[in-house]
């Protein structure tokens, strides 16, 4: 029985939760005296010894990673998570999923708590903002997403790969009068590395640049795409599938199939509305399978930390007539 007893079988034995057991196991004071001393004599009656390490009894319950996303309605990261899922449920971990927010403050937070826990491992969404401090301690078991961060491990997406694949298929389809809507370069990837590919491929093209720069939602293209449309604009590249959202719905309202518009991102409901739209694919299904390997293979010590970048792909759409 000592083998196989989980702290699920404690908390049933002992008549509370398993959050109750774990802050029994690891000896924290926001506990009842009464149902600490119930779980200890269950624990002892097993042949469990609480003066054993936390983390000692931490392994015999269930493994748990974490999946710390930036917002829990975000599509891409959600199309990440889902592949992630098949993946731990496999190896039997038990994910939770918590959420940032874009708040450097909030991360500390879950991870202070998550350590409490002994949570096995994490995988974290990143965004600009995040400092190396907090999460050095967490360096052989967290993986980060779409931000690199040294001796971590990551797995990130081609930003300007993307960029270049839409300017190439355009430039190919004789279009020169290109536009381009995108985020505010203090976001690093989305924002300034997606607006800086376009500018180059501008400049190594000779087109005169025409950018508008604002936020990520869907609100951000309707209300920039004014800034850059214009008689002779013949395409507009999107920044993010949101963006592209807001981009369409204004177009169909003033220059309906006028402008060839691009996006990067696969999000299910532009395909459905907008089927024309010529995407990039990022690969947010693969980069939730491979961080899912990349976490488990360092938590069974079968892999060094490791960055990864996928490969930007181009899903063509029909010619505008």
């Amino acid at each position: 029985m000592q083998n196989r007893l989980t702290i699920k079988d404690i908390a049933r034995l002992s008549g509370v939760g398993k959050s109750t057991v774990s802050r029994v196991i690891n000896n924290e004071s926001s506990v009842n005296p009464e149902t600490r001393a119930r779980v200890l004599q269950v624990i002892e009656q097993h042949n469990f010894h609480p003066s054993k390490s936390a983390r000692s009894l931490r392994s015999l319950s269930d493994k748990v990673v974490a999946i710390i996303v930036s917002r829990l309605d975000s599509p891409s990261e959600n199309q990440a998570v889902r592949s992630m899922l098949p993946l731990f449920y496999q190896q039997g971990y038990d994910p939770i999923v918590l959420e940032s927010q874009f708040s450097p403050a909030r991360v500390e937070e879950h991870l202070q708590v998550l350590a409490q826990r002994n949570i096995d491992g994490v995988v974290l969404f990143g965004f600009t903002g995040l400092g190396s401090e907090m999460l050095t301690p967490w360096q052989d078991k967290l993986v980060m997403m779409a931000r690199p961060m040294p001796g971590l491990s990551s797995v990130c997406y081609d930003d300007a790969g993307a960029v270049a694949l839409l300017m190439d298929e355009l430039i190919k389809r004789q279009l020169r009068h290109i536009s381009f809507i995108g985020v505010m370069p203090e976001d690093a990837t989305t924002g300034k590395q997606r607006s800086d590919a376009y500018r180059a491929v501008c400049h190594a093209h000779n087109l005169l640049p025409s950018l508008a720069l604002g936020d990520l939602g869907y609100q951000s293209g309707y209300d920039l795409l004014p800034q850059v449309l214009t008689p002779q604009t013949q395409a507009v590249i999107c920044a993010s599938d949101t963006i592209t959202l807001g981009v369409q719905k204004y177009l169909q309202r003033v220059q309906p199939n006028a402008v060839q518009v691009c996006c990067i991102g696969t999000n299910p409901l532009l395909h459905f509305l907008y089927p024309a739209t010529l995407i990039v694919s990022l690969g947010y299904s693969s980069s939730g399978e491979a961080a899912a390997k990349q976490l488990i293979a360092q938590l069974s010590g079968s892999s060094p930390h490791q960055q990864i970048t996928l490969s930007a792909r181009l899903i063509a759409a029909p010619h505008i007539p």
